[in-house]
C-alpha cells in the first residue's frame, strides 16, 4: 500500500506504507481511523510540525550518539548508512508549512 498525501495547494506526496505510517503516528494521526484516510487541518499543523521536527532532532541525536561509540570502539565505518527521519520527513514538512501559508488542508485515503 501507498500513502498520497494531497492538497489543493501542492504536489501529491507519495510515500511507502511504512514510512507513511510512521509519519501519521508521530503527528498523532496513527490511530485506525486515521490511518486508512483522514485529513490535516491547518488548525492541527503546528502541532504536527512541532512533533515531526522533535522526532527528527531525537532521530538526530541518537544516530551522533551511535556515530560517537562507533568511533570510540575503532569501527571506522560507523553506522549503516540508511535514509533518516531528516530526509523522509522533509517532503511533508514542506507540504505542511505550504499548506498552513495557504490555509489549506492536507488529506490522505480518499
Amino acid at each position: 500500500m501507498l500513502y498520497k498525501f494531497k492538497s489543493k495547494v501542492t504536489g501529491d506526496l507519495i510515500m511507502l506504507e511504512a514510512n507513511g505510517r510512521q509519519m501519521l503516528t508521530l503527528m498523532g494521526k496513527g490511530d485506525a481511523a486515521h490511518l486508512a484516510k483522514g485529513i490535516l487541518e491547518p488548525a492541527d499543523m503546528p502541532a504536527a510540525t512541532a512533533a515531526l521536527v522533535q522526532a527528527v532532532q531525537q532521530e538526530d541525536a541518537a544516530r551522533a550518539a551511535a556515530q560517537t561509540v562507533a568511533q570510540q570502539d575503532g569501527d571506522k565505518a560507523g553506522p549503516v548508512n540508511t535514509v533518516s527521519l531528516r530526509q523522509r520527513a522533509a517532503p511533508l514538512l514542506a507540504m505542511i508549512q505550504r499548506c498552513q501559508a495557504e490555509n489549506t488542508p492536507i488529506v490522505w485515503g480518499v
